[in-house]
């Protein structure tokens, strides 16, 4: 089978215009091609209103040695296709005692859990929070009457933080043993659209996470796992420096010999816990800022030289400075046609996260604009002092929106940032309108109220995230343009904690594996994901489980 890289093709162009063009370069009749796979798409929009699409192709042809050698020094980008295909290890030798135990739901867990379920060694997964079908009811109410559940939100629950947002599948972790690919080929098993397995910058949406989320769990229970709801692990029981068990709402013991640590970066009081353990773990940097919303139609006037992208789509953007102070400053987790959501998970405290359904259809675009933050800023030592340092800036955020969003216009933001304005809330308390029929209105699921954003973050962080707009706005246009939206705060970027582990995953504490975002090892769905699987394939690689009887007939990944 052959590779062609970068074949280009004008947008709406059918099956048969792709064989055509693929004949073409490689100089043969179409009657010749067998099969055209495609690999990767991307969008080339260089030549703006003139846009194609950008193939990686993988071809089967009639007499392909012959091909190759005619095309060899002619055409560029044809090479032979070298497979990689996923392969899960063979089992270990030592037999397990007790089914290992996987702390947490969200995609490091879930990916765990159905591998490790598939392969016949069925894992018990306990959720802190409530199954997606009722945590979808309970973040509804929340965004509607501000009540917050905090064992049930969009922090908490099956599916974790990820599945209230954009489900993005992007990811820049290297896939060298194919683990991305088994990713998004499980995601399509359980409903998503086929072309994430190519798209360049791959999204399912909340509307269709949630059900794979659901269909997924339902899989691990027939493969013979257990998956357990309103069940948060608050003890850890360690003998000899390794797991022997865990314990469940302080009450239930559970013995196990492994446990997945896949929580999320939210369960401040698991890492407390983990902490009082004397679970090795450090502080990391991260990064902290607001919510930027812009209209959709300007973006998409930027990146494809139309308003309306028609067959394209909502277009994202992604952007990255350095402020005079040498902090970065850089767009995360952008959300085409979305919404900016109030993703708290703590009574007085206020976080947000931005969200789009699969249709990406909403007026504005919205991304986290964030600047980096090390330990130093922290103003300790001490490993959850991260932890401290984001809940100082939510409380604020909670104070100015008396638990609403609160939303400033990027202007007047500007202009109190630079004069350090701290003190003067005057025409930003409940009901000062900041309301302009010509502007950009805030697009949120839950309430918001205008207020002095500035006041949230520290001067020197207000004053990278101008800097960095500003030069944005020289790389799309308007994107500093005085009535832009910002909201805060969005202070879970990352992980603030890192629970150290070896090349075997594995803490210092034997048996346990600190996994995904929560732990320090993951950046978004895939990458968590794919770390789920690592752990997965660690633990089935030392261990044989205890009973082989499963019906693995759904295969192997």
């Amino acid at each position: 089978m052959l590779r062609i890289d970068q074949l280009k093709i004008p947008i709406g162009h059918s099956q048969g215009d792709l064989k055509k063009k693929t004949a073409q370069l490689l100089k043969i009749g179409t009657s010749d091609i067998l099969e055209v796979r495609i690999l990767r798409q991307s969008i080339d929009a260089r030549k703006k209103p003139r846009i194609c699409y950008s193939y990686c192709l993988a071809v089967n042809v009639k007499n392909e040695d012959r091909i190759l050698h005619r095309l060899q020094g002619n055409a560029g980008g044809v090479v032979r296709l070298e497979r990689s295909e996923y392969a899960f290890p063979r089992r270990g030798s030592r037999q397990q005692e007790f089914p290992p135990v996987i702390v947490g739901t969200g995609p490091a867990g879930l990916f765990c859990g159905y591998f490790l379920a598939l392969h016949g060694y069925r894992p018990i997964l306990l959720e802190r929070g409530r199954a997606v079908e009722e945590r979808q009811r309970d973040v509804e109410e929340f965004w509607r009457t501000g009540s917050l559940d905090p064992g049930s939100n969009v922090q908490f629950g099956e599916g974790g933080a990820g599945t209230f947002s954009d489900g993005k599948l992007n990811t820049l972790v290297k896939d060298r043993d194919g683990r991305n690919g088994a990713v998004l080929e499980t995601f399509v098993r359980f409903g998503a659209d086929p072309r994430i397995c190519y798209e360049a910058k791959p999204h399912i949406g909340t509307d269709v996470l949630c059900g794979i989320v659901r269909d997924m769990r339902q899989e691990i229970l027939r493969l013979g796992g257990q998956v357990r709801f309103e069940s948060q692990v608050t003890d850890l029981e360690i003998r000899q420096d390794a797991v022997a068990g865990v314990v469940v709402n302080h009450c239930e013991r559970i013995a196990c010999g492994q446990v997945v640590l896949a929580i999320g970066h939210s369960a401040r009081d698991t890492f407390r816990m983990l902490y009082e353990k004397q679970v090795p773990m450090e502080a990391k940097a991260f990064a902290v800022g607001l919510r930027m919303e812009h209209p959709q139609s300007m973006i998409n006037e930027s990146q494809y030289g139309v308003s309306d992208p028609g067959l394209l789509g909502a277009a994202s953007y992604k952007v990255t400075a350095r402020a005079e102070n040498g902090r970065g400053v850089y767009s995360f987790c952008m959300c085409p046609g979305g919404f900016v959501v109030n993703a708290s998970s703590e009574p007085g405290r206020t976080v947000v996260n931005g969200m789009s359904y699969s249709g990406r259809s909403g007026g504005n675009a919205n991304s986290a604009i964030v600047v980096t933050v090390t330990p130093e800023d922290f103003g300790d030592e001490h490993p959850l002092a991260g932890i401290e340092f984001q809940r100082q800036l939510e409380e604020r955020a909670y104070s100015l929106g008396a638990g609403k969003i609160p939303v400033q216009r990027y202007g007047e933001f500007k202009g109190r940032a630079a004069a350090h304005v701290s003190e003067d809330r005057r025409g930003y308390e409940e009901g000062g309108s900041r309301e302009d029929p010509e502007g950009i209105q805030p697009q949120c699921k839950g309430a918001y109220v205008w207020a002095d954003v500035s006041r949230i973050l520290p001067g020197e962080c207000n004053q990278a995230l101008v800097e960095g707009i500003e030069a944005f706005g020289k790389q799309i246009r308007g994107f500093n343009r005085p009535d832009a939206i910002l909201s805060g705060v969005e202070s879970r970027t990352s992980s603030p904690v890192r629970i150290c582990r070896d090349e075997t995953m594995q803490s210092r504490i034997r048996g346990l594996y600190p996994c995904g975002e929560g732990a320090g090892y993951a950046g978004g769905i895939t990458s968590a994901a794919m770390d789920g699987i690592r752990a997965a394939e660690m633990i089935a690689a030392e261990y044989a489980p205890a009973d082989l009887a499963v019906d693995v007939s759904r295969g192997n990944g």
